[in-house]
């Protein structure tokens, strides 16, 4: 395992730096382990739900975390909003960071990691090979 802190600057879209991060470093395999920062705004898919719901104004990133993979990332959120009032769900496209990101993240040279559909659950699921 390789560790790569990250600091993402304002404007950027927090997935898409992370979803490109398997290419630039050649592997097959990451994992997000942390992320604090702030947004300016949040797409988030809450449980059981299709859709995103977009929020705005000045988050703070509390957590983030998940995989990232050829395929595309699975990634995790909690964002608290100006009034400590906390929501939390699938990061999506379109997160802006309104201050800073700071991630850490674990490559994985020595693994894959895929989705592939799982017919126990009906989803595209991680699969990892070695």
């Amino acid at each position: 395992m390789q560790t790569l802190p990250l600091r993402i600057g304002a404007g950027h879209d927090l997935r898409a730096v992370l979803d490109a991060l398997v290419a630039q470093h050649h592997v097959e395999a990451a994992f997000v382990l942390q992320g604090i920062g702030s947004l300016s705004v949040a797409r988030l898919r809450f449980a059981g739900r299709s859709e995103f719901t977009e929020l705005r104004g000045d988050l703070e990133i509390l957590t983030l975390g998940g995989s990232l993979s050829p395929d595309g990332p699975h990634l995790h959120v909690s964002v608290a909003d100006d009034g400590g009032r906390v929501l939390g769900g699938h990061l999506g496209p379109g997160c802006v960071v309104r201050t800073t990101a700071e991630v850490l993240v674990a490559l994985l040279p020595r693994h894959r990691f895929r989705r592939e559909f799982d017919p126990a659950t009906g989803f595209d699921e991680l699969f990892v090979k070695a």
